[in-house]
């Protein structure tokens, strides 16, 4: 009785070093994923003024639908 106990008690402690040892390389994968997700975040950041900058300078650079006329003259023919 004493010897299977000593065997349940080998076992668990080797089940926990396994747990523990899982735990702490998920500890350090969540590190890992948390860092490149703040690194992916600032760059969204970026892209999405860079978006809002062109959108912008596109639209200052594009003309009315009434200054049309005044940037194209009709051609000579007409």
């Amino acid at each position: 009785m004493a010897d299977s106990k000593l065997m349940n008690l080998d076992q668990i402690e080797k089940r926990l070093e396994a747990l523990e040892s899982r735990n702490a390389f998920q500890d350090d994968v969540i590190e890992q994923l948390n860092e490149e997700l703040s690194i992916h975040q600032i760059e969204l950041s970026n892209l999405k003024e860079q978006l809002s900058f062109l959108a912008k300078r596109i639209k200052e650079n594009t003309p009315e639908d009434n200054d049309i006329a005044a940037v194209e003259p009709p051609p000579p023919h007409y």
